[in-house]
This record gives C-alpha cells, sequence and structure tokens, in this order.
C-alpha cells in the first residue's frame, strides 16, 4: 500500500509516526511536496516507480516532465527540533525520474 500525506500535518505524522523504519519513503527533490510512503519492506519496481510519480504529482512540479524525487529508508529521515510540521531533513537517498501523469495517478487511487 502507498500512503500519501497531502499538508505539512499529514506528511509530519506519515512520516514520524505510521511509517516504519525499513519501508521507502519519498519526496520530489528540493521543492514542496507530499511526503510518500510504500508500506512493504520488499517494494517492487513497479510500486517505486508509481512512488515516485505520486510524489511528484502531488508537489509544486506536477506540470513538469523528468521530476527528480528522492527515495531513501524512513529511518534516514529526520525532523530537525523545534521545525514546523512536515519539516524532514534525510541522506542515504535514490533519485529516480518521472513524469507525473494525471490520469494514472487518479487511476491508482481509485484502486
Amino acid at each position: 500500500m502507498i500512503l500519501v500525506g497531502k499538508n505539512n500535518k499529514q506528511n509530519d505524522y506519515l512520516t514520524n509516526k505510521l511509517a516504519r523504519n525499513q519501508e521507502l519513503w519519498f519526496h520530489v527533490k528540493d521543492l514542496p511536496g507530499s511526503h510518500v510512503v510504500i508500506q512493504s519492506t520488499e517494494p517492487d519496481e513497479t510500486s517505486i516507480q508509481e512512488a515516485a510519480m505520486i510524489a511528484a504529482y502531488y508537489s509544486k512540479a506536477r506540470l513538469s516532465g523528468s521530476v527528480p524525487v528522492d527515495a531513501t529508508l524512513v529511518k534516514n529521515v529526520k525532523k530537525p527540533n523545534g521545525s514546523k510540521p512536515g519539516y524532514v531533513i534525510y541522506d542515504n537517498q535514490t533519485t529516480y525520474f518521472t513524469t507525473p501523469d494525471e490520469d494514472t495517478v487518479l487511476k491508482l487511487r481509485e484502486a
């Protein structure tokens, strides 16, 4: 299952409370956007590509092509003390490039 935070409070809850350390976390690179988590410790390539597309779609890069999306394990995502909801820093990421497609994202939402 792929989970998406659609605002800063949902992002905060998803990343810091709901997600487990060995799950993959996604976020569009260097822009505001949704936190996306795959609830699986061994996601397949299709799930990874879908999560990257969802992260790109629910970001400021929605209308762009070839959007860079970072993915890392949840255990590599940290919320600095005193930072506002939804703000995190992370490391050990892999960057995927995807083009957001509204039809695909809406079909995934219905599934």
